[in-house]
């Protein structure tokens, strides 16, 4: 820890209940209540009776969405991660982009419905969204701890983003703040066109993220993260888990339905650290045949959990995963 207050972040995430690890004397893990601002950009279609956006376009609504994701995370984790909403806006507008360009009704649609078009740069401009929503003095104040953004195709959102003193690689590259912000937050991108499937993918690889961080400098067996990631086309005979892309059998991206069988020792994972040898025969009716979203919550559900420490980083790795703060 560099600083007195990232160590005070720190402490205060583990203290909760006061409960240790025996072996260590370090506080052990707490549920996890991060508090959400969420703001959604849907505009309104003037031309389609001053319907909404989504809502013109047969689309999802973001509250039910946020919903849904929250009680996957909840389910998976066994209860430690709780989210909360605290604050819903809702911008009557499409997002500008890192050039200030700004779609309107009718070039979007137009856009949209002939599929061709999209403007370019693509990128939006997370600066001024830090800026018009007050998200540093907020996050610093522990009004909020992180934000997710909801809009259509094409906002320009990456999956997850994060800001502040030492910032790394959250799946986007890092926006490094240090002026009036003395911790860490991710900005999650959702496209309220889709499901709860892709969102659980935009958290995955925010966990992965982390996770690679948090053990960076670990080498070769002694990387959990990276034994927990094998899959068989890279570790033929000794796939463990995988990862957001691939599950154990995978031969490609977003192979999740492939029915060839290998070994796995995925169900070691759920004894972690005290493993137990257990290795079997898997194949993808194990995580949904195929199904993004049930391959995500059985990949979450096989993400250690328990009490203790192993190697100095705690076994809980939803902590890390959650947390930015928490990663060393």
């Amino acid at each position: 820890m560099s600083s007195w207050d990232e160590w005070s972040d720190w402490f205060h995430a583990l203290l909760g209940d006061g409960s240790t690890d025996s072996s260590t004397g370090q506080p052990e893990p707490q549920p996890l209540k991060p508090r959400v601002l969420q703001v959604v950009y849907n505009p309104t279609i003037h031309s389609e009776g001053g319907r909404k956006l989504s809502e013109v376009l047969g689309w999802n609504d973001a509250g039910e969405l946020a919903r849904e994701f929250i009680a996957d995370l909840r389910e998976c984790s066994d209860g430690f991660l709780e989210y909360q909403v605290v604050e819903k806006i809702d911008v009557d507008a499409w997002p500008a982009k890192v050039d200030g360009f700004r779609y309107d009704e009718a070039g979007f649609l137009q856009c949209w419905r002939e599929r061709r078009g999209f403007h370019d740069p693509d990128a939006v401009d997370y600066g001024a969204i830090v800026d018009e929503f007050g998200l540093l003095t907020r996050v610093d104040s522990r009004e909020i701890d992180e934000v997710w953004l909801f809009a259509s195709p094409y906002a320009g959102f990456y999956e997850s983003i994060m800001v502040g003193p030492r910032a790394f690689w959250c799946n986007a590259p890092p926006m490094p703040r240090t002026a009036g912000i003395s911790r860490r937050f991710v900005i999650m991108g959702f496209n309220y066109e889709r499901g709860a499937g892709p969102m659980l993918e935009s958290f995955g690889h925010r966990v992965e993220s982390h996770l690679k961080q948090t053990w960076s400098r670990k080498r070769r067996e002694d990387n959990l993260w990276e034994q927990f990631i094998l899959y068989d086309g890279i570790a033929p005979g000794r796939a463990n888990c995988g990862w957001m892309h691939y599950a154990p059998n995978s031969l490609y991206d977003y192979d999740w339905g492939n029915p060839s069988v290998v070994p796995s020792n995925c169900d070691d994972w759920l004894y972690f650290p005290d493993f137990q040898g257990i290795v079997r025969q898997v194949d993808s009716r194990e995580w949904g045949g195929g199904d993004m979203r049930a391959h995500h919550k059985w990949w979450f559900k096989h993400l250690p959990k328990a009490r203790g420490r192993t190697q100095g980083i705690s076994n809980n790795w939803w902590w890390y995963g959650v947390d930015p703060n928490a990663v060393p």
